[in-house]
């Protein structure tokens, strides 16, 4: 498969700092090998935004000054060099500190507009900071953004100067756990389960120029039952008698955008469009069949804009086993199973939770993000459980492309306050402190929320929706996991929906169900069990398992505290034994009406090391034995000998 290759490698080039600047990762933690193929002068230099490209942009990736002051003062000399985009506080920055709610972030870099960009609109585009960013463009306010996992992006063409060298400053501030913002499993004091904070930009930065009357965005979605596919896009600048193109092409499996084909299999005219497929070919793990497509404006015949992406055509839905879903022997079940394009399939993966020892929340390279999914992929999994985190757009090409099922979760704004929550505001902490009921309809109770805080989970969650909705591999949205931050369930679902009705919606992974989405998600460890089912939902274990299993020279503090949900194994046979019992287990609970499962997980992370790899992506058992035992399960009847 093709890697995306760039557009416009002499604009990379004039964008970057001297390469005579000094870097270098710091700490002395375990790294992965991909650490030392990070380039100072051109760190992640792939095209950030694949489902929409462009020819004319920039990368503004690289080293930064920086420098990190009380958030009162102003900036005015930096304390040195910083390689975006890796977070302050990870080894592959250079910095490797840690800031604090007390303290701000400042970067600040100088870059050169192309001539052949005059007369065009420039855009700014974030993939991500976390959490408040106040941007200025030449001394002069781009724009303020709050959230540490949505792309965002501003207008600067007002604030550009007509030659140049152009200035951007970023300062960034982040309470991580010591407020209500969404921050996944980043505390200030790590322990357990919950990891070192990732302050500032840790997502592509990257300019682009646009026409006047240009395309904002697209959104396609299939509707295989009748073979069409419906795409709405968002123009901006548009004057009568402009026309929007829209184009289905031929793809394929592996399909790169940046390389499409020129063979049309149908268009049409209009920001909301319906195409008629013919001889559709579905999007499956089995058969990941992209379609490329090409959306472009037209003022009197001449092309204004145009932009390439892909999408895919396949269906996510939930059906009864006693009213007609077909099973291979046996009596039909009465529980809601998951479909895919109508047809049953059991989903089963890890939970992946996206972190790195050198970048912690940024993988060091596209080849190192892309092989977490190949491997899950080669251990004979389907799905992928993304869990508390959100990435970066080009992992979920590689989730579509490679053919890869996801659950994705929202990052949570609380944890219960258990441990950590001593070194938190009293109010914050005490808010935490709510009821889990994981294995009762009963129980349960609310994190006391403050409204304002309530609106930015929603504003948040709505940003990350409408950002990875038109990734095709995403078939489950997940607004909390295990009562943490949760609050006000039925409106979450319904916000969720409102954003996406396309997708299935697990109301609340692991316990304090309402029963007003989709699925019920139990969880349980180490083995697998589910103690609690009800009918009309369709039933999954969300999280199980966590064999632990140390590898010398691969763990990420050697001080005798790393641990396991299922203890420390002593021997890879040792873990595989015990993951081959789970998995005996696992069968029995899909004859009963568990529809999907979540083995926990896919790495180490920090001090957990119940991962299938250690943290620095070294393999623990043998890929083919594991994958073995996956396809059993995968494979396995809705039905059981012992009935």
């Amino acid at each position: 498969m093709k890697k995306f290759f760039l557009p416009i490698v002499a604009l990379i080039a004039s964008a970057l700092p001297s390469l005579a600047q000094d870097w270098a990762p710091a700490g002395n933690d375990i790294k992965t090998k991909w650490a030392d193929q990070v380039n100072p002068a051109a760190p992640l230099p792939e095209y950030p935004r694949p489902q929409m490209v462009r020819q004319g942009w920039m990368n503004l990736n690289g080293l930064w000054d920086y420098a990190i002051l009380p958030s009162g003062e102003n900036y005015s000399k930096a304390d040195g060099k910083i390689l975006v985009p890796f977070a302050v506080e990870s080894s592959l920055s250079g910095v490797g500190k840690e800031v604090g709610p007390e303290n701000a972030l400042f970067y600040k870099r100088t870059f050169k507009l192309p001539s052949s960009w005059k007369g065009k609109k420039v855009l700014l585009h974030f993939g991500a900071v976390d959490w408040k960013a106040e941007v200025k463009v030449n001394g002069k306010d781009a724009g303020v953004h709050t959230g540490g996992y949505a792309p965002f992006s501003f207008d600067i063409t007002p604030l550009l100067k007509k030659k140049g060298l152009q200035e951007i400053s970023v300062k960034v501030q982040d309470a991580t756990d010591q407020a209500w913002q969404p921050r996944g499993k980043q505390v200030l004091h790590p322990q357990g389960i919950w990891y070192t904070p990732v302050t500032g930009i840790w997502q592509t930065v990257w300019i682009e120029a646009v026409p006047l009357a240009h395309i904002a965005s697209y959104y396609a979605v299939s509707d295989i039952d009748n073979g069409k596919l419906n795409v709405d896009v968002q123009a901006e600048g548009l004057v009568e008698g402009d026309k929007v193109v829209v184009k289905l092409l031929e793809g394929g499996i592996g399909y790169n955008p940046e390389t499409p084909s020129g063979t049309v299999l149908a268009q049409a005219e209009g920001t909301s469009v319906c195409i008629d497929v013919p001889d559709a070919k579905l999007w499956s793990p089995s058969s990941p069949y992209l379609y490329g497509l090409e959306v472009c404006i037209l003022r009197k015949g001449k092309v204004l804009d145009k932009v390439e992406g892909y999408t895919s055509l396949r269906k996510i839905s939930a059906g009864n086993t006693a009213d007609g879903l077909k099973v291979s022997k046996g009596k039909n079940i009465g529980y809601r199973r998951m479909l895919l394009n109508n047809e049953y399939l059991f989903q089963f993966g890890p939970l992946d939770q996206g972190w790195w020892p050198d970048g912690l929340y940024t993988a060091p390279t596209d080849e190192a993000l892309r092989f977490d999914i190949e491997k899950t992929r080669e251990w004979g999994f389907n799905m992928i459980r993304k869990h508390i985190k959100v990435e970066p757009a080009r992992w979920y090409y590689w989730c579509d492309a490679l053919g890869m099922l996801v659950w994705q979760d929202m990052p949570c704004i609380a944890d219960h306050s258990r441990g950590v929550g001593a070194t938190r505001p009293k109010d914050v902490s005490k808010g935490q402190i709510n009821k889990w009921a994981g294995d009762s309809f009963i129980g349960g109770t609310d994190c006391v929320v403050p409204k304002a805080w309530q609106d930015n989970y929603y504003k948040e969650w709505k940003e990350i929706i409408a950002a990875t909705k038109g990734f095709q591999c995403i078939v489950v949205w997940i607004p909390f996991n295990e009562a943490w931050g949760q609050f006000d369930t039925p409106e979450a679902v319904r916000v969720t929906r409102e954003a996406d009705p396309t997708r299935l919606v697990n109301e609340s992974s692991g316990g304090n169900f309402s029963l007003c989405g989709d699925i019920l998600d139990a969880h349980h460890y180490p083995e697998p069990m589910m103690n609690i089912m009800e009918k009309k939902m369709v039933n999954v274990l969300g999280e199980y398992g966590g064999i632990g299993y140390v590898v010398p020279g691969h763990i990420w503090r050697p001080s005798g505290k790393n641990w396991g949900y299922a203890g420390l194994s002593d021997s890879p046979e040792a873990v595989l034994r015990r993951y081959k019992a789970y998995a005996d287990r696992l069968k029995v609970l899909i004859s009963t009406g568990c529809s999907a499962a979540v083995y926990t997980q896919t790495t180490d992370v920090e001090i957990e090391v119940n991962g299938l790899l250690t943290y620095d992506r070294i393999e623990k058992i043998d890929a083919s034995k594991l994958r073995a035992i996956n396809q059993d399960v995968i494979n396995a009847p809705l039905w059981h000998y012992d009935f």
